[in-house]
């Protein structure tokens, strides 16, 4: 592989750019070693998130995403076959990115709005949430405003 590096003090962030014929296992390591490099790089491009599963790095379309969450010490996010990926950004991250058209249920949640199936009330106040693919979570009270406004109700 052919490798140029231009480095000058006129250039104000990195930027890299790989010409390749298909995306390999060290090709998406560098590309993941890249992304840390500089901190605001969670998106690869306007419309992918890079995730981990299986020890592999794969490329996401938020679309795709049913729900992100976070698992224990993990931020998590499932795919519409209830894939299961690891993300490498905090959720408050992950929520300014995916605003559009994901709404936050509760400390530890965002999901898909289109990819909610139905939601029903649940005991203490909070609802329970079921997505297409399976997946349940609960809307906290605290959200629950927030989650009706959003979703017209």
């Amino acid at each position: 592989m052919k490798v140029e590096c231009n480095i000058s003090p006129d250039y104000k962030e990195p930027y890299a750019v790989l010409y390749i014929n298909k995306i390999t296992e060290t090709i998406a390591e560098i590309i993941s070693m890249l992304e840390k490099e500089n901190a605001d790089s969670t998106v690869l491009t306007a419309d992918m998130l890079t995730a981990v599963r299986d020890r592999k790095t794969y490329f996401i379309k938020p679309e795709d995403i049913s729900i992100v969450r976070t698992e224990g010490r993990e931020i998590v996010c499932y795919d519409k076959p209830k894939n299961r990926y690891v993300l490498g950004k905090p959720l408050y991250e992950l929520e300014s990115i995916l605003d559009i058209g994901f709404v936050r249920i509760s400390k530890s949640a965002i999901v898909n709005i289109s990819q909610i199936d139905h939601v029903e009330a649940s005991f203490n106040g909070t609802m329970e949430l079921v997505m297409k693919n399976g997946i349940t979570d609960y809307i906290s009270r605290s959200f629950r405003k927030g989650f009706k406004e959003r979703l017209g109700l």
